[in-house]
């Protein structure tokens, strides 16, 4: 392994597949102290399609049979970017064959698988992470920094919402996404993991308990076969309170009209604020002291001294959403060189959903407060 590039794997060629390949194609580029890697093969159950993806997206090759392909000896990461039902299954197999895996959030569909893959992973010989990207946002990780130093003081409580548009149209078509067999949850999943991870990552500490509600509110949508019931969230509320009692609230939607791609998050703590809004990347809004005198700076977060940013175009010159899952290559690949620690973990990724489920439980006990068990 030593004497040649790291061969990887992405098993999936859509849409994570498409922006995990990018990742692949550009580390060596923009951080040519990440060991070096080959685009080996991409694997997806239609072979003329996931024929021409690989070659669109720069592969040697492409497969179908992702058993055969975590078992290769040419094959040294394993990046899983499959809908959610597969993901226990796919990551288990590799972390058995010894390989490095990354996964897609959220980590699985359910506590249980991810229990098994946190137990895997802790025996396994190869290294493994979530692929929560937006921890790699020059701006949020500046936010991280900025409370961890104290900044806005002790932080009190919390805003974060993810909202989309495009389940909107009641004509939109059925996907894989609006099944729970394949999808786990609907938007809580798809869009609520990513908030909760940011809450927990931001504040350095793990949500306790959680209250909420689940709405759907287009039942039926017509599939390949006509019209097939929706069996997944629309949209999803939350109170959350962590370790030490930060209440924070959370909204999450794929039926927001006009919101394309609106993560934002909001902390207020007793000397300032923090606001940070997707839509806006490149932008952190941080407000110190309090008061009729207190006053919010926007901070364009382009700067060399800012997280991530020194890797990429001179000071002034924005990044894309795109930029963040080449840096989190780059954060696997330095951790596999180093045998540091990589982040986000398994371990986050089950904490991320023991939050998921206790408000599904919640929603299930007509709101009711339920303990996360973090």
């Amino acid at each position: 392994m030593a004497d040649r590039p790291l061969g990887v794997a992405v098993i999936g060629y859509s849409f994570m597949g498409k922006a995990h390949s990018n990742a692949w194609r550009n580390v060596g580029a923009f951080y040519p102290d990440a060991p070096a890697v080959r685009q080996q093969v991409l694997v997806g159950r239609d072979e003329a399609a996931v024929g021409e993806a690989a070659a669109r997206y720069g592969w040697a090759e492409a497969a179908t049979d992702w058993r055969d392909v975590v078992e290769r000896e040419d094959i040294d990461i394993v990046d899983v970017c499959t809908p959610g039902h597969l993901h226990a299954e796919v990551a288990l197999a590799a972390l058995a064959a010894g390989k490095h895996v990354l996964v897609e959030k959220p980590l699985a569909n359910t506590v249980a698988e991810c229990e098994q893959l946190v137990a895997a992973a802790a025996s396994s010989a190869g290294r493994s992470m979530l692929g929560f990207n937006y921890r790699r946002v020059p701006a949020l990780a500046l936010a991280r920094q900025l409370i961890a130093d104290g900044r806005i003081g002790e932080v009190r409580q919390a805003r974060l919402a993810y909202l989309q548009d495009w389940l909107t149209d009641a004509a939109a078509p059925m996907t894989w996404r609006l099944r729970k067999e394949t999808a786990g949850s609907g938007a809580l999943g798809d869009l609520g993991s990513h908030a909760v991870d940011q809450l927990q990552w931001l504040l350095d500490e793990r949500v306790t308990a959680a209250r909420g509600e689940l709405r759907t509110f287009m039942t039926e949508r017509e599939g390949d076969a006509g019209r097939e019931p929706v069996t997944v969230d629309d949209a999803a509320w939350a109170t959350l309170h962590t370790r030490s009692e930060v209440v924070a609230s959370l909204e999450v939607s794929r039926v927001a009209a006009g919101r394309k791609n609106a993560l934002s998050v909001e902390l207020y703590g007793t000397a300032g604020s923090i606001r940070f809004d997707l839509e806006r990347l490149n932008e952190l809004v941080l407000t110190e002291g309090t008061g009729p005198t207190a006053g919010a700076t926007q901070v364009l977060v382009t700067e060399d001294d800012h997280p991530y940013v020194e890797a990429w175009w001179p000071p002034g010159h924005t990044l894309g959403w795109d930029h963040t899952f080449t840096s989190q290559t780059a954060d696997l690949l330095r951790a596999i060189r180093t045998g540091g620690e990589v982040a986000p973990t398994f371990e986050d990724g089950l904490a991320v959903q023991r939050v998921l489920a206790a408000i599904e439980t919640s929603n299930e006990r007509g709101g009711a407060p339920v303990d996360t068990g973090n």
